[in-house]
């Protein structure tokens, strides 16, 4: 047997640095993994968040006797959100219903042609008194006693991880939360008396 075949065979045997040509393959797929998962956990923690929040302030602002703003209610949510989130960007709203059922229902209306759409004149009930047909029969605001209040809040920010740009996602997150509760009963409920409308 020659030298130079067996230095050949050597070669073959030799494993040295084989374990960091195999992590320098399998280390970019490791890193991404990584990055992927710490940006869907802190997504999760940033929704949980704001649902605890959210919950917390529409308890808040439900409460008979409570001399607590809207403005500060949404004040506390965003200070709880920016704790977690420095510059995530709030958003509020409000919706208000006589029951908890009638909660993203659509007002009603006479379906005369029979082709499920509010159309040709057919009569609908207006429920929240803008005058024309609504997929949400809500009215915006914090509403009257006993009212049932739809409160969602909107937060928006910016990936903390470049990930985004490798794999085509936005960079710009939005999660979001909702509860509802029931005002409490201080007063008498006011009536919600339909007016009729008809349809465009």
């Amino acid at each position: 047997m020659t030298r130079s075949s067996l230095r050949l065979r050597s070669f073959g045997r030799d494993s040295d640095g084989a374990a960091l040509l195999e992590f320098a393959f399998v280390a970019p797929v490791l890193v991404l993994m990584l990055m992927g998962l710490f940006d869907f956990g802190f997504q999760v923690y940033a929704r949980s968040v704001l649902q605890g929040a959210v919950q917390e302030a529409a308890r808040n602002s439900t409460l008979e006797g409570g001399d607590i703003s809207i403005t500060a209610l949404d004040g506390a949510v965003r200070d709880q959100v920016h704790n977690v989130i420095p510059s995530a960007l709030v958003t509020f709203e409000r919706t208000n219903y006589a029951n908890f059922s009638d909660v993203r229902q659509p007002e009603t209306f006479t379906d005369g042609d029979g082709d499920g759409v509010c159309n040709n004149s057919e009569p609908f009930e207006d429920l929240n008194g803008n005058g024309i047909w609504d997929q949400d029969r809500g009215r915006g605001g914090l509403g009257g006693a006993r009212d049932a209040v739809l409160y969602e809040a909107t937060a928006q920010y910016d990936r903390m991880f470049p990930l985004h740009q490798m794999m085509g996602w936005d960079k710009r997150v939005t999660i979001d939360a909702s509860t509802v509760l029931r005002n409490q009963p201080f007063e008498a409920q006011q009536v919600r008396t339909p007016v009729v409308g008809n349809c465009d």
